[in-house]
């Protein structure tokens, strides 16, 4: 067969691959800085080892190279399947996988460094903001071009989330990386005071919204319905969610921005739209987990298939803590405290990090020629070690935070505070040790699953698949 009767899976495979790789060097790095965090001193004063510096490397290893690369990945191999043709540019497709990994490693060093922007999510300095919109363009090319010669009239709603994550993922970083350089690696933000704000966190949720969120709702449209052997259990309930959440979460970001100099109305607007988004999270929570009607028996032996539905299950409770943290009332308590961090974790580590386990699971023996992993015992293994894990982490997160609050708020009567912020800090140091001790647990589950990975690369042969139109005619 010639390279246009097959689909490439090369670059799927690439992505893939680093997927894992940079999942254990992200996640590492968190297990680093949960430890500076209960042992201030292990950074032995070295500057480019220090919590500040190490923290953003963490954030943007997690989302962007792991998360990043599973995006990627899935999205790459989801759209040649359902379209049923060869991805649109091989050139083009490479090129977006090595300028990926550039971005990837030109932050891993660059943050050590201290170069920074100091904007949450959106720190890489303007050189790496432009090689990330390069990269970025080409791969919507890449994505959109498939599309447009796909052999299949219908566009599988997978493909909806993947294309509005990719396009708004576009627009959020063009916008907010406007910048005015003074030298190659210093610049400052085109945006001043509350308006820089506004703009920063308008681009910090809606990263969580479309970059954490609607693509990874498009790897769940389509590995669990294929995991479980069952049609999604409503593919209405997958396009009116679909429009719902795009519209509403664009007006999420101020409520990042409570109790600020940023106007009442606008804080007032970003609560109402985050208590409005839970219908549509919910709906794409429900749709998921009942696609799995008649096959519940499924779960008790295929360990893939836990990570696709637990993961959903953070989906729903990440998506139901967001809406409520955003009320001020509640968040004149959470803000600024680790509930907010335990949040974001039941986000990253239960949703992002299982569905990327389980879609890659169900992925990687595939693009090898095999049936499945090597060792599906370890997949069991490494679920329950990483949900473990992410119970003891975002526990004592959730308990220090309002712990922290109650702390903060309390006054005597005379209006003095009852505690001390150092008092509080101690308070806080005995859930510092649990969060680190689930911290291990996953990042052990991720060395797991990378020794699995090995083990099945080495033990098939990379090799495309025939696409099924041209495997006929040829027949």
């Amino acid at each position: 067969m010639q390279a246009q009767d097959m689909y490439n899976y090369k670059v799927v495979r690439q992505f893939a691959v680093m997927s894992v790789v940079w999942g254990v060097v992200g996640m590492l790095v968190g297990v680093i800085i949960a430890a500076e965090l209960y042992w201030p001193e292990l950074s032995m004063g070295i500057p480019w080892l220090s919590y500040g510096r190490l923290r953003p490397l963490h954030t943007n290893a997690v989302i962007f190279a792991f998360g990043g690369c599973a995006l990627f990945a899935t999205s790459y191999y989801v759209v040649q399947r359902t379209s049923q043709v060869r991805i649109f540019s091989d050139g083009l497709a490479a090129f977006t996988f090595w300028g990926w990994q550039a971005v990837i490693v030109l932050a891993a060093i660059t943050l050590p460094l201290g170069y920074t922007q100091g904007k949450e999510y959106a720190e890489l300095e303007w050189p790496i903001d432009i090689l990330i919109a390069v990269v970025w363009i080409s791969y919507a090319i890449v994505f959109f071009g498939t599309l447009a010669k796909r052999k299949v009239q219908h566009i599988y709603v997978a493909n909806w989330f993947f294309g509005a994550f990719i396009l708004t993922v576009a627009l959020l970083h063009v916008v907010n990386s406007a910048a005015v350089p003074v030298s190659f690696w210093k610049s400052y933000s085109a945006y001043a005071g509350v308006q820089d704000a506004m703009v920063q966190w308008w681009y910090g949720h809606n990263a969580v919204g479309f970059f954490l969120t609607a693509g990874f709702l498009g790897m769940m449209y389509y590995f669990i319905p294929k995991q479980a052997g069952r049609p999604i259990y409503s593919y209405r309930l997958s396009v009116v969610p679909f429009w719902a959440l795009i519209f509403t979460y664009m007006w999420a970001g101020p409520h990042h921005l409570h109790y600020t100099a940023l106007p009442d109305w606008t804080q007032s607007l970003g609560m109402v739209f985050s208590l409005i988004l839970l219908a549509p999270s919910w709906g794409g929570m429900i749709n998921g987990i009942m696609t799995l009607s008649g096959a519940w028996h499924k779960l008790r032996t295929d360990p893939i298939l836990k990570f696709l539905i637990v993961s959903l299950s953070f989906y729903g409770m990440s998506t139901f803590e967001g809406p409520m943290m955003s009320i001020k009332t509640v968040n004149a308590l959470s803000h600024y405290t680790d509930w907010t961090i335990g949040h974001v974790h039941s986000g990253a580590l239960g949703w992002v990090g299982f569905i990327s386990f389980g879609s890659l699971y169900y992925l990687i023996p595939r693009l090898v020629g095999r049936v499945e992993m090597h060792s599906v015992r370890a997949i069991s293994l490494h679920f329950w070690i990483a949900t473990i894990g992410v119970v003891l982490y975002i526990a004592a997160m959730w308990i220090a935070g309002v712990m922290q609050g109650l702390m903060w708020r309390a006054t005597y009567g005379d209006g003095t505070l009852t505690y001390s912020f150092v008092e509080g800090v101690k308070a806080t140091y005995p859930f510092y040790a649990i969060r680190l001790a689930g911290g291990v647990l996953y990042l052990s589950g991720m060395l797991i699953m990378a020794w699995n990975v090995t083990k099945t690369m080495l033990a098939g042969r990379a090799q495309d698949a025939p696409i099924p139109g041209f495997a006929m005619a040829h027949a």
